[in-house]
């Protein structure tokens, strides 16, 4: 499918560039291609091919089934220069649910391997019986807010890998994410305001497919406050899973509150969870990953 984006001022850049990953190519039945732009980084960003995987199963469902829940692993390093094949397997087709199994796989030394694994829901929707959310913690709002050229001014040696997703995505911060004081008991909870630079489709689809992709930017990060100093150094991670639900549709570009916590750590993995808002209070996702984290001090 083809989409247009238009843009903010101020130089931003436009949502173009995002739609550039999310837009995938169809090779042959339930098969789709999606490419990395030009990166210096060794792997493929996870927050890409999660996104890139729920567009592919998204391309097998009818419209008037959003996506309600996604569930992934991620099993290999992407290869920043290879292709990624999106293999869809519709798994069921039923009154008011559709289930998609997404396998991503990269050619490896002559040899196709999985890198990536998701299962997605979709649903029609129902009168619901029980209707409730999360109330949106009372935090200022993103104007005014540092962003990432304030952040780099402070930690000049660690924003490349931020400086990169910037480009698609707007951050405002309300706390330091490279603080080196250690966070303890209720003061471990970090809060990020983001959105898409520039302006996407008006389809519900895209908005969750970019929400997906943001969602793993700060997640794991969630775990470092306790120790201080945020990524880095001699501190390295890897997402292991990922899973999202969505509770409502939601603007990715524009405001929304990401909220993430780590309540878990052990064996060089830490669990993240994450509540999303839009910016008029309306909770709209819970995210869930676990990751790997290791010193290469080791």
């Amino acid at each position: 499918m083809t989409m247009s984006a238009g843009s903010r001022g101020g130089g931003a850049i436009p949502a173009s560039d995002l739609m550039e990953v999310l837009e995938l190519q169809p090779r042959g039945a339930d098969c789709f291609v999606g490419l990395t732009p030009p990166t210096p980084l060794q792997r493929i960003f996870g927050g890409q091919v999660a996104g890139q995987a729920l567009m592919a199963a998204i391309a097998t469902v009818p419209a008037d089934r959003p996506v309600h829940s996604l569930h992934s692993y991620f099993l290999r390093p992407g290869d920043t220069q290879e292709e990624i094949r999106f293999e869809v397997e519709r798994l069921r087709e039923g009154r008011s649910f559709s289930t998609r199994r997404v396998l991503a796989k990269q050619t490896r030394r002559g040899e196709d391997v999985a890198i990536f694994a998701l299962t997605a829901d979709f649903h029609a929707g129902e009168r619901p019986v029980v209707e409730h959310s999360l109330p949106m913690p009372d935090v200022p709002g993103p104007e005014g807010l540092p962003g990432l050229d304030e952040v780099a001014a402070a930690h000049p040696a660690k924003v490349t890998n931020l400086r990169l997703m910037s480009r698609a995505v707007e951050q405002r911060y309300l706390s330091d994410p490279f603080d080196p004081a250690p966070r303890h008991g209720s003061d471990t909870v970090s809060r990020v305001w983001f959105r898409v630079t520039g302006r996407l489709p008006e389809a519900e689809a895209v908005h969750a497919a970019a929400l997906t992709f943001v969602s793993d930017l700060t997640l794991l990060s969630s775990a470092l406050v306790r120790v201080g100093g945020g990524w880095g150094g001699s501190v390295v991670g890897a997402s292991l899973d990922h899973a999202v639900w969505f509770h409502r549709p939601v603007r990715a570009d524009e405001w929304f509150l990401y909220e993430t916590d780590s309540p878990s750590a052990s064996s060089g993995r830490a669990l993240g969870l994450g509540n999303i808002w839009a910016a008029d209070g309306t909770h709209v996702a819970t995210v869930a990953q676990e990751g790997l984290i290791r010193s290469l001090e080791d």
